[in-house]
């Protein structure tokens, strides 16, 4: 499967007859979360030279005579978002318009339906006959990454956590050179795209700690996202000023303790001149 002659050669393309936005809802609020992660920890941080695009669920038209293809969370590099959404081609992605494919799609598995790897046999029973990680392989994404949080399809997934295909030079997805990440910590680079992915154990966006797929650096250090930066600040704010209380605190009672020895100092020299003594001769 190539990219059609119409969004290779012609423009404009004529898209009156597709439905770009249903306007379906993500399928539950766990991957909801993790797109969200995804595509606010790039553009919060200085992980990637802009410009580029991440988004979510957000149609990849990569042929207009082929129903689009709507990956979870897709990462374009070097292209730009139009500013007049009021122009239908400027609400998704259409491969024509931009001149290129995006380099990553990502797949969140939610249950055991999602034909993410293999088709599922509900999939087979209605006929179906290309599951998506053949079918990114035909249109020839880059990258293609499977994440599976909730362990719906370990035996597709060799049992890891996540798993990422690189496209060969003949349009495939190799097994053997897959690479699967299985524990917290772990973490693989994309070195055609400049970050890598790492499982992470921690909270994002409420007070419980689940394990998430997120972009890291070559050394499997994360991006943070604005908030979690912003948390962190905030905590080193609250360090330091935590600090000088107790540094001011140190000042103060040792300034009381040298006010203390002066007044018992002076009680002791006024007694021994009561006393009939000098102080200042002893």
């Amino acid at each position: 499967m190539t990219l059609s002659n119409d969004l290779q050669l012609s423009k404009p393309i004529d898209i009156s007859h597709l439905v770009i936005e249903d306007d379906k809802p993500v399928d539950n609020l766990q991957s909801a979360q993790q797109q969200r992660l995804f595509v606010q920890a790039l553009y919060d941080s200085e992980a990637l030279p802009q410009p580029f695009l991440a988004e979510a669920n957000v149609g990849l038209f990569y042929d207009i005579k082929e129903e689009p293809i709507v990956p979870d969370v897709w990462l374009s590099l070097g292209v730009q978002r139009a500013e007049d959404y009021s122009q239908k081609i400027n609400r998704s992605y259409f491969v024509g318009e931009m001149g290129k494919l995006p380099e990553v799609a990502i797949e969140i598995v939610s249950n055991q339906e999602g034909d993410e790897v293999n088709l599922s046999r509900k999939s087979q029973r209605k006929g179906k006959k290309i599951g998506k990680k053949s079918r990114y392989s035909q249109i020839g994404l880059q990258y293609y990454v499977v994440f599976d949080p909730l362990e719906q399809i370990q035996t597709e997934m060799d049992h890891a956590k996540a798993k990422i295909w690189k496209l060969s030079s003949d349009r495939n997805y190799p097994e053997e050179l897959a690479q699967s990440l299985h524990t917290v910590g772990e973490f693989i680079w994309l070195e055609d795209v400049g970050l890598g992915l790492t499982l992470w154990l921690g909270e994002f966006e409420e007070n419980t700690s689940w394990v998430w797929l997120r972009w890291c650096d070559i050394n499997g250090n994360i991006y943070p996202t604005g908030a979690e930066r912003a948390k962190v600040a905030d905590r080193r704010v609250k360090l330091e000023q935590s600090r000088v209380k107790l540094e001011q605190n140190r000042a103060d009672e040792e300034k009381n303790r040298a006010e203390r020895s002066e007044a018992k100092a002076q009680r002791l020299a006024q007694r021994l001149r009561e006393l009939g003594q000098d102080p200042d001769e002893l």
